[in-house]
């Protein structure tokens, strides 16, 4: 009897490995839910959650209207992001304290940093210090939360531009805001394609840290310099998408999309060049493409031109394997896919050469990891997946007695465990 444990571990380690299974479930909700928190006076402050009726400035919560897009970690708390492509969402990023939850599975969101920060105003003016829309976050190793508040509601048949595009830092340590960016129209007009960022930092120089925002409407990447607080952008062919990858077979919703540039991830620095590798791929496409935060980080070279040559093609995932986000795990050197059209996780060990063949899938669920729609590490590595059944969500109807939305954890060098990424 003293072997059962370790028997019944065995036996679901194999079926998990069978069934294609290999990231644990941390949370999932058949809708969201929220809490409030009492908002008290200052730049931004946080406080625990009060249950309570919630309703906007101006809009009625509309629970079905509510969609998680993105999901980071930091030390025991999931930020998630729910973007306002619907009328009746009550706050665009919210906060889990994981800590808190016990055994449950599905907790409500509670406004993050607060909840009047994530009020939109009666008649929707502009407002620079409150939130409008953000899509995807990341937390860098200086313990800061980076992400774009894209400005703009995209509600059906009367979308706005509520406000200027705004990068935001906040210090994790503190909960306090270090700094907002405005994008200025120089750059780009609407924000609406803004919806993921990296950042590239070095722990022991955090001033010296940049973030490069893919634009997949616009077809352009906008490097940000925290040190000189400045922002510039690259424009290239590689960052349109496929129209011959256009076409998308999704929990049985066919669509085409024409989304370009979508995810950008860093590779390790190189010791003789000091240079680092960045990948990135548009999601309406198949192929991974590659330049160097040399490149990108040269002001000059942006403004000047004749870069075209400083973005190569690195070679083609095969079919259906279109995918949102993507992230490098620099221990095992291990790229890690979120792939959309196939409910998978991909990955390739960026040892091997870039081909189908050397390419594997190392989690698959047709059921709960339909549209993985975000996919990054936290400062300890872990990989975190959230999934969002977004098809159905826009072209049918999500059934809101079961469960939609999923979010997942596993360490590298356990994804790739027996799989062709495995390190040697």
């Amino acid at each position: 009897m003293a072997r059962l444990p370790g028997t019944i571990i065995v036996l679901v380690l194999i079926l998990k490995l069978i069934n294609g299974e290999k990231f644990d479930l941390v949370f999932k909700w058949k809708q969201l839910e929220y809490t409030s928190t009492q908002a008290e006076s200052g730049d931004i402050t946080f406080t625990g959650p009060v249950k309570t009726s919630i309703r906007t400035s101006n809009e009625s919560f509309v629970s079905y209207n509510n969609i998680p897009m993105g999901a980071s970690h930091h030390k025991g708390r999931v930020f998630i992001a729910v973007p306002r492509r619907r009328p009746g969402i009550p706050s665009t990023l919210n906060v889990i304290d994981i800590n808190k939850q016990g055994d449950n599975k599905s907790p409500k969101l509670t406004a993050y940093p607060e909840l009047r920060i994530n009020q939109l105003h009666s008649d929707y003016h502009g407002d620079l210090k409150r939130l409008v829309s953000v899509y995807r976050t990341t937390v860098d190793v200086c313990q800061r939360l980076w992400f774009v508040d894209t400005g703009m509601l995209e509600y059906p048949d009367n979308a706005m531009q509520v406000q200027r595009p705004q990068l935001w830092i906040i210090d994790l340590t503190r909960d306090r805001k270090i700094r907002t960016f405005e994008i200025p129209e120089s750059i780009v007009q609407q924000g609406v394609g803004m919806a993921s960022l990296v950042v590239d930092a070095d722990g022991t120089d955090c001033e010296k840290s940049y973030a490069y925002i893919p634009d997949l409407v616009q077809g352009a990447i906008y490097v940000y310099s925290f040190e000189a607080n400045r922002m510039w952008s690259f424009r290239h062919s590689s960052f349109q998408h496929d129209p011959q990858r256009a076409a998308f077979n999704v929990a049985g919703q066919r669509f085409n999309w024409d989304d370009g540039i979508f995810s950008i991830t860093v590779g390790n620095r190189d010791l003789a060049t000091r240079s680092k590798p960045v990948y990135y791929h548009p999601m309406v496409s198949t192929t991974e493409f590659i330049t160097f935060t040399e490149v990108l980080q040269n002001e000059a070279l942006a403004t000047n031109g004749g870069y075209e040559n400083l973005f190569q093609t690195i070679g083609d995932r095969g079919p259906n394997a279109q995918s949102t986000m993507h992230h490098f795990d620099g221990e095992s050197q291990v790229l890690f896919y979120a792939e959309v059209n196939r409910n998978s996780i991909g990955c390739w060990n960026t040892q091997s050469n870039f081909s189908a063949e050397n390419h594997d899938i190392i989690h698959h669920d047709n059921e709960r990891m339909i549209y993985p729609t975000d996919l990054n590490a936290d400062v300890s590595g872990a990989i975190w997946v959230l999934s969002n059944n977004l098809p159905t969500w826009i072209y049918s109807r999500l059934n809101v007695n079961q469960f939609n939305f999923y979010l997942w954890r596993q360490t590298p060098l356990m994804a790739i465990q027996g799989t062709k990424c495995q390190v040697e």
